[in-house]
């Protein structure tokens, strides 16, 4: 089904590949939100956010403008 949806892919391998990479990340970013308060949710993905930031390399890296 999500392969169905395309959006904006050329190829279905293309969407695939992208899919089977992100099905593991978005996990990471959606923590069961209906089962905490908000500010736990906050708490939460902001360690979450830094975590990836350090994991991908982004933190003290200068945005260039």
């Amino acid at each position: 089904q999500r392969e169905r949806a395309m959006k904006g892919f050329r190829s279905m391998g293309g969407a695939q590949r992208f899919l089977s990479a992100f099905s593991g990340i978005s996990h990471h970013f959606r923590p069961r939100r209906h089962l905490m308060p908000a500010h736990d949710y906050r708490a939460e993905m902001t360690v979450r956010f830094a975590i990836w930031e350090q994991i991908t390399g982004v933190a003290g890296v200068a945005a260039t403008a």
